[in-house]
């Protein structure tokens, strides 16, 4: 097996296949499918993974060397080149896309690799190799041609090779001082030191006391004396001075209770049992766990992953978004320990990679994370929990398109392990299958120890304004919230902001400052006092006047959390308000700061966007404003009255969750629409059937299967004339069933100066759709690099704009 299959990492059309590398001698047996090498592309040395190896190629005389390995054991193991490969075809993307968003980004940079000793018993081969040294270049051992040996070593765990990835992430290093005179010449250099050496006798007083085998250059220096006395005791032989490595470890300043399993309810009992048995008979099978907000489904998939535990399998959690991490990590590291990895997009690189690493050394059982958590490299999976299923985070938007779940599933069917879909409202796919039997629905209708569901208020604002209440807030709920302050008890306003930015229009002209690279209106940010486009980075100073007609009567539009605030200190001066938007959340850390805060009492009200409206579970919460329901109606979205549906009922959930009752008040201009109703009731079912009403009249999933394609290219005629060639040769390709809209300009039809043209394709069954669309990508993949032309196709897109 002399020659190695790699995919480079080129992300191109061209590359797109397997390379053959000849493996030279000395690497032999080293080599081995799912590591990354280098290898030499062209006139530069770039990073590929090996796919396999083989015996002959048709190409075996004029094959070049690969130069060396960049890991010595396979990142990726079988299963993931594999899923790589099924990911790559699913989605329609770049094999090396698929891998590389596998991997923590802290492997996608320059390496620079090392070997540490971690046996220090007899062994003359390290000995020899390591001169009483704890680490060596990999240079060195290369030079002596014996890396083969090495890697015997490593296998045996007498040594490990240590990446120090140049760019981005590094091994985090303390140094430790190993004791290495013993006690009676410790005590003999003690009484020998003159009196002016107080700072060494403090340390070897400290060392007599404590009788450790090492201590760290902390510990040491907490006696009071200074680096250079310590220098000076390992000059004398007392101590050894070593670099050891430590995790960053995110969570290392809290504290995590212990939490034993709780008795379940009847219903958590009926949910759990067939979830228990498919674990038990190791089998695959897909789980919606349907209930309502409260009803306890945490304490099912703490308890499912306790029995995979015990079995000695692992886990995979994950959860959408950041805000769902601090209360989350806090449930699974109580109940489970150390055996809990966390990847989020709230860590460092280098955090997040040290996570990774523990899930590649076996030293983690249960990864809670977020969508790219679920390519975690475990070998042994017992279970895989999406939390929240019907989040639209859990699909990724560029390149490769994958929706989690799909790869869950996946995964799941090669491990034979159930999955679990959690959610209080389902999407509609979901419920469709659960309802055909495809998935095994579970249902908790009740919130635990039987409390009721909040009461829920919608409030008509075009009445209000008929009346003359021109505040952003409605009478009741200015009342309510009013109570709640004399009450001290704490509330929820959430404003929803998607679709509903603050605009600046001229009230002379009409004149409303637009991109001047995209067909889309500036939003204007308080915070830095500039006008913002949300989609190309460009940004402006906020005019005096308008640029139009020189008028100064500007006024901003929409809604922002800052304009809130401000009228709520205005109306309720006393309150304590804690704001969670972009702004106050951007540093690392902030979004946790600011939960605490609001848990610890410290606020009143707590103000913000999508990210407090989901999974939050406080006490003291027993009022839930909802200041806009209707912004996301309007958007060009057949998921537009689900996501609204979904928003409002999962963001009343967060009210008296427990001892407390708890009231919703939901302010919208649409008070009829059968989303904002039915969540109002807070039932799922008479949304759902109303809404797949709407769904089969308009051929939409889950009814229909979606795929969209996009082309963009400076000049307008180019962008026609090349999505209408591209709609008739998949139209040609493909049954009569198909429906296919387009082309047309896209909903935002220009982004950075490139005009954008579409083309969407409603399917029920199209074997050679997948194929057509490959041969696209292959026919116009040269020519559109050439004439500057993108296309992209998503597949089930969640982003329709």
């Amino acid at each position: 097996m002399n020659i190695a299959t790699v995919i480079v990492d080129v992300p191109a059309l061209g590359t797109d296949k397997e390379f053959d590398y000849l493996v030279p001698k000395k690497w032999l047996g080293v080599i081995e499918p799912g590591m990354r090498v280098a290898v030499p592309f062209g006139p530069r040395t770039i990073q590929g993974f090996v796919t396999g190896l083989k015996i002959d190629s048709p190409f075996s005389n004029k094959l070049k060397e690969l130069k060396e390995p960049l890991d010595l054991t396979p990142v990726l193991n079988e299963e993931l080149l594999a899923l790589g490969e099924w990911l790559a075809t699913d989605t329609l993307s770049f094999k090396i896309s698929c891998f590389q968003a596998m991997l923590p980004a802290a492997m996608k940079a320059k390496y620079e690799k090392r070997f540490r000793r971690i046996n220090m018993e007899d062994n003359p081969f390290l000995d020899e190799l390591f001169k009483g040294q704890t680490e060596i270049s990999w240079k060195t051992a290369e030079e002596q041609n014996i890396l083969q040996a090495i890697r015997e070593e490593i296998t045996k765990g007498n040594a490990e090779v240590i990446y120090d990835v140049k760019s981005r992430a590094r091994k985090k290093t303390v140094k430790v001082y190993q004791t290495i005179m013993d006690n009676e010449n410790i005590l003999a250099l003690f009484n020998s030191l003159p009196s002016n050496a107080s700072n060494q006798k403090k340390i070897l007083e400290y060392v007599l006391k404590v009788q450790s085998d090492q201590y760290t250059a902390k510990e040491l220096s907490e006696t009071g004396a200074p680096q250079s006395s310590i220098q000076g005791l390992v000059k004398k032989g007392v101590f050894h001075e070593k670099s050891e490595e430590v995790y960053r470890d995110p969570f290392e300043h809290k504290q995590f209770a212990r939490t034993s399993p709780l008795p379940l309810t009847i219903e958590q009992n009926e949910a759990i049992t067939p979830i228990l048995s498919t674990i038990e008979s190791e089998q695959y099978e897909t789980f919606l766990l349907y209930g309502v907000t409260g009803s306890g489904k945490t304490e099912i998939y703490l308890q499912s992953i306790q029995k995979v535990l015990d079995k000695g399998q692992e886990a995979i959690v994950l959860v959408p978004e950041i805000s769902l991490t601090p209360q989350m990590v806090d449930r699974f590291k109580s109940r489970f320990g150390d055996d809990v990895a966390v990847l989020h997009s709230g860590l460092s690189i280098g955090e997040k990679y040290d996570e990774w690493r523990k899930v590649q050394r076996k030293e983690a059982k249960v990864v809670v994370g977020a969508r790219s958590a679920v390519f975690a490299p475990f070998e042994n999976l017992g279970i895989i929990i999406i939390d929240e299923e019907h989040e639209t985070s859990y699909k990724q938007e560029e390149l490769p398109r994958y929706h989690a779940r799909d790869v869950a599933i996946y995964r799941a069917k090669h491990h034979d392990c159930p999955v679990i879909l959690g959610s209080a409202t389902p999407s509609l796919e979901t419920f469709a299958r659960a309802q055909k039997k495809v998935y095994h629905q579970l249902t908790l209708s009740k919130r635990m120890n039987n409390r009721e569901l909040p009461y829920v208020s919608i409030v008509d604002m075009r009445e209000e304004m008929r009346d003359g209440n021109r505040s952003m807030f409605s009478r009741e709920l200015h009342e309510k919230l009013e109570e709640r302050l004399e009450k001290k008890e704490q509330t929820i306003l959430f404003l929803n902001k998607r679709g509903h930015s603050s605009f600046m229009m001229c009230r002379d002209c009409g004149y409303v400052m637009q991109c001047p690279h995209c067909d889309i209106s500036l939003t204007y940010h308080q915070y830095t006092n500039e006008m913002k486009c949300h989609y190309c980075g460009y940004n402006t100073l906020v005019p005096d006047t308008c640029p139009e007609c020189s008028s100064n009567h500007i006024r901003y539009f929409g809604t922002g959390t800052q304009k809130v605030e401000e009228e709520l200190y205005k109306i309720f001066p006393e309150a304590r308000v804690v704001r969670m938007d972009v702004d106050t959340t951007g540093r690392k850390g902030a979004h946790e700061k600011l939960l605490e805060h609001f848990q610890s009492g410290n606020a009143d009200i707590l103000l913000g966007t999508q990210m407090i409206a989901k999974g939050l579970d406080f006490p003291n919460i027993t009022l839930v404003g909802v200041l806009s329901a209707d912004t996301m109606l309007h958007l060009p979205d057949f998921r537009a009255s689900e996501k609204t549906f979904q928003l409002l009922t999962q963001v009343s959930g967060r009210a008296g969750r427990h001892e407390l009752k708890g009231e919703v008040v939901i302010q919208t201009y649409t008070p009829e629409h059968y989303s904002v109703e039915y969540s109002g009731m807070q039932d799922y079912n008479r949304f759902y059937h109303q809404e797949m009403v709407m769904r089969k009249v308009g051929s939409y999933p889950p009814f229909y299967y979606l795929t969209l394609i996009t082309i963009s290219h400076e000049d307008l005629m180019k962008t026609v004339s090349t999505t209408e060639k591209i709609t008739k040769y998949v139209q040609s390709r493909i049954s009569d069933e198909a429906i296919i809209l387009g082309p047309v300009a896209s909903p935002i039809p220009r982004i950075n100066n490139r005009y954008r043209y579409q083309c969407l394709i409603k399917y029920k069954h199209e074997p050679e759709l997948k194929p057509t669309l490959q041969k696209v990508l292959e026919h116009y993949g040269q020519q559109f690099i050439k004439e500057g032309l993108a296309i992209s196709i998503d597949v089930n897109p969640y982003m329709m704009m």
